[in-house]
C-alpha cells in the first residue's frame, strides 16, 4: 500500500493566497463560526488590464503603477505590464466579412474605426493563431514590458502617446501582488471623445455591467474585452434598452483570442439608435477584463468602468459639486421590478433631491432620470435604497460640468465598499478630489499620500466621516512631491465607507474631468486553520 497525504488546508490556503478570491469559513460542531479564528494572509498573485487608450492621434497616456506596503507581504516579487496583441485588418470579433463599421461615415471617421474596432487578422483561429503559426502569447512574450514597478510603497508611471497604442497585460507576484493597482490616463485635446479620460485597470471576471451606455448618433461607443490566458475566451454582449432587450446581429460567441484584446463598436451590434443602454458582458469560457469607452460629440468622452454587481442598496459615490446635469441610468436584470428610494448623502447628512423621490425600474428595462444640478455646490453622493422586497440593480450616473459648448462628461459606477484597504494613483498636489461617504453609520478613515513617482515624503491623515454624509476631504500631499503620488484609503471602523477619486484637466476653457471609484483592492484573503488531518490514503 501506497500512502500518499495531501494536505487540502494548504492546498486551499495556497489558492486563497494566489487568487485573492477564496474565502472559506465552515462552522464547527458546536456551531461556532471558524472564519473567527483564520489566518489572513497576502494574496501571491495578481492579475490587471488596461483597454487600448485611444484612437486620436492627440492622445496623451499616463500609465501609473502602485502597490501599498502589506504586512507579511515581504519584498520580494514582482510587477509588470506587457502589450497585448492586437490587430487591425478584417473583420471585428464576431462580425461578417461583409459587414462594414457604419457606412455613411466620412473617410477619416472610417479610418479611425479600423484603428479601434477591434479587427481580428484575417486567418487567425479562435486560439490566436497566425497565418505564420505564431500566437498572440508568443507576440506578447517578445513585448518587452511596458511599465516595471520597483518597490511596493512607491509608484512608477510611465508615458506614451498617439492612437496606436495597445491593450495592457499585466502580473504582479509575490510582494507586488497585494493591492496592486494600475491607472490609465488619457488627455485628448480636440476631436470627438476630446478631454480627460481615465480608467483603473480591471481583473479579468466573467460577467460585466455597463449601465449608462449608448447608440445615440452624437455617441460612439466601444465596449473593450481583454483576453490574459493562454486560450481564447468566448464572450456574449447583451444589450437592454428602455423597452427591454434590444435585438443583435452579431452579439453571441464572440471570440476574444489569447493574450490579445477586441474594442466591440456597440453601434454595430444593432440598428436601434438608443440613449440609455445596458451593456450585459457574459464570458461563456475564459475570462476578460471589460470596459466601455464612451465618446460624445459634443460632451467629450470617458471611460465607464463597471457596476457593482446587482443589489438592493447601491452607492454612486463622490459626484463632482460643481456638476451642471447629473443623469441616473439602472437597470434591474431579470423579471422583477424594482423601486428604489434616491437620496443624497450631502455634506450635512442625507437628503431627498426635489421631484425625485423614488425610481421606478422594470424588470429587464433601463430606467434613466435627469437628476439637474442634484449637488448645488457641495460634495455628494448618490444613495439607492430598495423599497419593500424590491428586486437588486446596476446602476452609473452620467455627469456633465462646465456650459454651452465648454461641457465635459464622465461616469461614476455604482461601487463597493472600500472594505480594509483601497488605493487609487495618478494624484497631483492640485488636480485632485477625494470623496467618502459613510451612508449608514459613522466612520473613521485613515488616507496615505505615498512618495512621488520623482520622490517626496510619504504623509497621512485620519478622518472621521459621520452617518450619511459625504466629505471631500483634504488630502495629505507628499512633502517635496515630485510626480504624481497613490492615496491608500483605510476604513478604521465597522461602518461601511464609499469613496472615489476625482482629476481634473482644464484644456482651452474646457473642464476636463475623470472619476474613479475605490471599492476594496482584495490584497489579503482570510484562510481558516486545519484543525483536523485531512488525509487521503492511495491504495
Amino acid at each position: 500500500m501506497n500512502r500518499t497525504t495531501l494536505s487540502l488546508i494548504a492546498g486551499t490556503v495556497a489558492l486563497a493566497a494566489v487568487t485573492g478570491f477564496a474565502t472559506l469559513s465552515e462552522p464547527d460542531a458546536s456551531g461556532t463560526d471558524t472564519a473567527e479564528a483564520a489566518a489572513v494572509l497576502p494574496v501571491e498573485r495578481t492579475g490587471l488590464l488596461c483597454p487600448a487608450p485611444s484612437a486620436s492621434d492627440l492622445a496623451e497616456t499616463t500609465y501609473t503603477s502602485f502597490t501599498p506596503v502589506t504586512k507579511g507581504a515581504g519584498s520580494d516579487g514582482s510587477a509588470e505590464l506587457r502589450a497585448a496583441a492586437r490587430d487591425s485588418t478584417g473583420p471585428a470579433a464576431g462580425e461578417d466579412d461583409e459587414k462594414t463599421t457604419e457606412d455613411d461615415k466620412s473617410a477619416d471617421e472610417t479610418d479611425t474605426d479600423k484603428k479601434t474596432d477591434g479587427k481580428t487578422a484575417d486567418g487567425k483561429t479562435a486560439d490566436g493563431k497566425t497565418a505564420d503559426g505564431k500566437t498572440a502569447g508568443d507576440e506578447k512574450a517578445a513585448a518587452k514590458p511596458v511599465l516595471t514597478p520597483k518597490a511596493p510603497g512607491t509608484p512608477v508611471s510611465a508615458e506614451t502617446s498617439g492612437a496606436d497604442e495597445p491593450a495592457l497585460v499585466g502580473t504582479a507576484e509575490g510582494g507586488f501582488a497585494p493591492g496592486w493597482t494600475v491607472q490609465q490616463t488619457t488627455q485628448v485635446t480636440a476631436g470627438s471623445g476630446r478631454g480627460l479620460l481615465g480608467v483603473t485597470c480591471t481583473a479579468p471576471d466573467t460577467e460585466f455591467w455597463f449601465p449608462g451606455v449608448s447608440t445615440a448618433a452624437d455617441r460612439t461607443d466601444y465596449v473593450h474585452l481583454t483576453n490574459p490566458d493562454d486560450s481564447a475566451a468566448v464572450a456574449d454582449i447583451e444589450l437592454y434598452g428602455k423597452d427591454g432587450a434590444v435585438a443583435t446581429t452579431v452579439g453571441e460567441g464572440l471570440t476574444i483570442p489569447a493574450h490579445s484584446s477586441e474594442p466591440i463598436l456597440l453601434s454595430t451590434l444593432t440598428g436601434e439608435k438608443q440613449d440609455d443602454l445596458t451593456v450585459h458582458v457574459n464570458v461563456r469560457s475564459g475570462r476578460v477584463g471589460a470596459a466601455v469607452q464612451a465618446l460624445d460629440d459634443k460632451l467629450g468622452g470617458d471611460w465607464l468602468a463597471a457596476s457593482t454587481d446587482p443589489a438592493g442598496t447601491l452607492v454612486v459615490p463622490g459626484i463632482p459639486k460643481d456638476a451642471t446635469a447629473v443623469r441616473l441610468v439602472a437597470f434591474a436584470p431579470g423579471d422583477a421590478d424594482a423601486d428604489l428610494k434616491v437620496r443624497l448623502a450631502s455634506p450635512t447628512g442625507l437628503i431627498t433631491p426635489a421631484g425625485q423621490e423614488t425610481m421606478h425600474v422594470k424588470g429587464g428595462m433601463t430606467t434613466a432620470v435627469d437628476l439637474g444640478d442634484v449637488t448645488r455646490g457641495e460634495a455628494g453622493s448618490l444613495v439607492l435604497t430598495p423599497t419593500d422586497g424590491s428586486a437588486p440593480v446596476v446602476a452609473a450616473v452620467r455627469v456633465v460640468r462646465g456650459k454651452g459648448d465648454k461641457q465635459e462628461s464622465a461616469f461614476i459606477p455604482a461601487t463597493g465598499p472600500v472594505g480594509t484597504r483601497a488605493s487609487v494613483v495618478g494624484n497631483g498636489a492640485k488636480d485632485t478630489t477625494l470623496s467618502l461617504t459613510a451612508p449608514t453609520g459613522t466612520a473613521k478613515v485613515k488616507v496615505t499620500a505615498s512618495t512621488g513617482t520623482g520622490g517626496g515624503t510619504a504623509a497621512s491623515r485620519t478622518y472621521t466621516i459621520r452617518q450619511g454624509t459625504t466629505q471631500d476631504v483634504q488630502l495629505p500631499v507628499p512633502a517635496g512631491l515630485k510626480g504624481t503620488y497613490a492615496l491608500t484609503v483605510e476604513n478604521l471602523t465597522a461602518a461601511p465607507v464609499y469613496s472615489s477619486r476625482t482629476l481634473t484637466a482644464t484644456e482651452g476653457g474646457v473642464p476636463g474631468f475623470t472619476v474613479q471609484t475605490l471599492p476594496d483592492d482584495r490584497g489579503t484573503v482570510a484562510v481558516p486553520e486545519a484543525d483536523e488531518d485531512l488525509t487521503v490514503v492511495q491504495k
